[in-house]
């Protein structure tokens, strides 16, 4: 596997490139300046860059709203192209950030069903009460990442689900060839969902890399992470460490 021999750069696209915290729908190509940090990354020794998330947001980049489509705060899909086959022909391998745990308010199919409720064929792709009520005053509860209710969780139980985030990481590796994806709060993630995972990218690219994000040394052990092909990152505030052959380095998030 390739990433155990790689050096890693990070970038927090959203940060790096100066772009607004809120979404301001204008489309700016921001991510551009990727390009000329290249060489840089070059000096540095580093030959993967990990990308945190850059699909369009309500905020931060985590709570996503389309994962078909860069964030119209960094640029377009073709942007983000021209900046991926710059550093493919640089060596430098790409790994995305995949938030698969949770979406943002203002994702698609969420939207749905705030407008038609019961009637709204995406009802069962998140955990909704129609008894209860959100911090938000939506006259319905849903489930949020660890009681943030700006992040929505996905049921990951959900064939529907499950289909369309594979269809997106499939458009991922075919519009950018994407080399691996970072997951983050794997702990969180089903298990069987994961292992799928890694069965269904097995099938798209050879040495698709997967690293997944937990957050304690018992989530560690307790998460069904430790399969073939999957290195398990350990994030212990305000250290990163790394378990696994890679050696990551580079950047803070926040790059100036």
């Amino acid at each position: 596997m390739w990433a155990y021999e790689s050096v890693f750069y990070q970038i927090y696209p959203l940060g790096f490139c100066g772009a607004p915290f809120e979404n301001d729908g204008v489309l700016t190509h921001r991510i551009q300046k990727v390009n000329d940090w290249i060489p840089h990354i070059q000096k540095l020794g580093a030959n993967a860059v990990y990308f945190s998330p850059l699909f369009e947001s309500d905020t931060h980049g985590y709570n996503t709203r389309d994962y078909t489509k860069i964030d119209t705060r960094l640029g377009t899909n073709a942007d983000f192209k021209e900046v991926c086959d710059n550093l493919h022909a640089a060596g430098i391998k790409v790994v995305l950030d995949g938030v698969f745990n949770h979406v943002g308010r203002g994702f698609w199919a969420f939207q749905d069903v705030l407008e038609k409720r019961w009637d709204s064929p995406y009802k069962d792709w998140f955990h909704i009460s129609f008894d209860g009520n959100s911090n938000y005053n939506d006259g319905l509860w849903y489930e949020g990442w660890e009681g943030n209710y700006d992040l929505v969780k996905l049921n990951l139980h959900n064939e529907d689900v499950i289909a369309h985030l594979f269809s997106c990481i499939k458009g991922w590796i075919d519009e950018f060839d994407i080399d691996g994806l970072r997951l983050d709060v794997a702990y969180c993630l089903d298990h069987d969902f994961i292992r799928r995972l890694r069965a269904y990218c097995d099938t798209l690219k050879p040495d698709f890399f997967l690293v997944g994000e937990v957050l304690s040394p018992i989530a560690f052990f307790g998460a069904a992470l430790i399969l073939t092909g999957v290195m398990v990152a350990t994030v212990e505030l305000p250290r990163l460490r790394a378990h696994g052959q890679a050696r990551m380095a580079g950047a803070p998030e926040h790059v100036s």
